[in-house]
């Protein structure tokens, strides 16, 4: 029996929080009517990404119980959903985050840990690792952009039983050589095969303040293998994914990804 993951690749508008909100329902509506099991939104879904500053960031930031989650919970049906957003913490402090859903409600949170470039002059970073959620469609672990290039964290949710790792992304465009996929879905790619788990990303579209995007959507098999990408424009990419198949971690006889490890030396 497959999962279906779908991704929901679109452009926020920065600042409109209320337009990209009623955006993120209907695409979960969307996904949700195309046969969607899980769905996962960009990073700062909610905001856009290029803020100026914290106090910028903390004007458009929603609390960890805001009103709208329960529109997306209801455009849910029976589907899980990630969604990336900018958090006010009771704190006083500001993270960029994501938020897991189902028809009941919030299911669990996670502020990013490790924050990229300029992120850090704005979000204060996470203390908890991502959480591996048992839920109707699977073990799910959400990790938010950067955290998906540290070896330590994916393999950290693998042992903890993570069968599909869901990461919101707003990877920034980079060079890379001429038929060529971006790096960073090559570090899905590569994380899926070494860890033997689905792996499903969901980048955003689009130019904003400048900065272009790389829309590098993308759902990995738990061979490592791609099994849909988004093109340059918003999309909805879906793919069925077994993720059985991740409950076996032997590649041959003589081969267990997990068993393996020389834990007698790190």
């Amino acid at each position: 029996m497959t999962t279906s993951v779908a991704c929901a690749q679109f452009a926020p508008e920065f600042g409109d929080v209320a337009g990209n909100c009623a955006a993120i329902t209907d695409l979960i509506g969307r996904a949700v009517a195309a046969g969607a099991d899980v769905v996962v939104l960009p990073e700062l879904a909610t905001t856009g990404y290029m803020f100026t500053d914290a106090d910028e960031a903390r004007a458009l930031a929603l609390p960890s119980s805001a009103p709208v989650f329960a529109d997306w919970a209801a455009a849910a049906g029976d589907a899980i959903v990630v969604v990336g957003y900018c958090e006010a913490g009771d704190d006083g402090h500001v993270y960029n985050s994501a938020v897991m859903l189902d028809r009941g409600g919030v299911v669990a949170g996670y502020r990013k840990t490790h924050l990229w470039d300029r992120e850090k002059l704005v979000f204060t970073p996470g203390s908890v690792l991502p959480p591996v959620v048992k839920t109707r469609h699977g073990n799910i672990a959400m990790m938010v952009c950067y955290d998906l290039e540290f070896a330590e964290v994916t393999r950290a949710v693998t042992v903890a039983g993570a069968e599909l790792i869901v990461a919101s992304v707003n990877w920034p465009l980079f060079p890379r050589p001429e038929g060529e996929r971006p790096g960073e879905v090559i570090t899905a790619m590569s994380t899926a095969r070494l860890n033997r788990v689905a792996v499903a990303v969901c980048d955003r579209c689009g130019v904003e303040r400048g900065q272009p995007w790389t829309a590098g959507t993308v759902i990995v098999d738990p061979d490592g293998w791609v099994a849909a990408a988004a093109g340059p424009g918003p999309e909805l990419v879906l793919a069925e994914v077994d993720l059985a198949l991740t409950h076996d971690k032997s590649l041959t006889e003589h081969v267990d990804l997990l068993a393996d490890r020389r834990l007698d030396l790190y």
